[in-house]
């Protein structure tokens, strides 16, 4: 994972006005916290900032006053209307350390023949250098048969990356196709046609009562 540079300014302002009045400026207010040291508060550039943590467990390089913080993206607080960035939660790390973080899980290839797959755990935990986190952990399913399931223990680690997931954890699940029940359709069309032959009739009888009338 490559490492982003920013440029981070000390905020000494806080609140939530101080916070729209910050993300009018474009700026993306920020918290840096952990090996015991006291929380640092910083503004960060918005459409840089944005780019950079678009990939999960951005890693950071913040150029606070002339010095280097790295650090690692914890927590993002996004506006779902808006959808943009408004908070972020930066953990401090420094290089040869390692962490925790839960890494996205991806499929590729293709089941067998009349074969689908769910997708039962999204992610993985694992333990990894912070300046060597994989972005995504590959699992195949190509050819795979029903019954031929993958779990957390199949999952193909990179080096130097430790699984602390549950070995036995299911991730993707392979199975046959559902088959949908169509006798309950077939009843609704039944149905259908006996009210249509009902309403067919139900004229023909006002009709009837028209034309009666005509000749009276």
């Amino acid at each position: 994972m490559s490492e982003q540079k920013l440029a981070a300014h000390v905020r000494t302002e806080f609140g939530k006005g101080s916070a729209r009045q910050a993300r009018r400026a474009n700026m993306i207010p920020a918290v840096i916290y952990g090996h015991g040291a006291d929380p640092i508060h910083v503004l960060l550039p918005a459409k840089a900032t944005t780019l950079a943590v678009r990939t999960p467990n951005a890693l950071l390089t913040l150029d606070i006053e002339g010095e280097d913080h790295l650090a690692l993206v914890k927590d993002i607080q996004r506006n779902q209307l808006k959808r943009i960035v408004e908070h972020l939660d930066l953990l401090t790390v420094r290089r040869g350390e390692k962490v925790q973080v839960d890494v996205a899980i991806h499929v590729e290839g293709e089941p067998a023949p009349d074969v689908v797959f769910n997708l039962e755990a999204t992610t993985v935990l694992v333990e990894a250098e912070a300046t060597h986190l994989p972005e995504t952990l590959t699992v195949s399913v190509e050819g795979h048969q029903i019954g031929e399931h993958v779990h957390a223990s199949d999952i193909v680690l990179p080096q130097g990356v430790t699984l602390l997931t549950d070995p036995e954890t299911l991730v993707v699940n392979v199975m046959a196709p559902t088959v949908q029940d169509l006798g309950e359709t077939e009843e609704t069309d039944a149905d259908t046609e006996a009210i249509a032959e009902g309403a067919t009739a139900g004229d023909a009888d006002a009709d009837a009562v028209v034309t009666d009338a005509d000749e009276k």
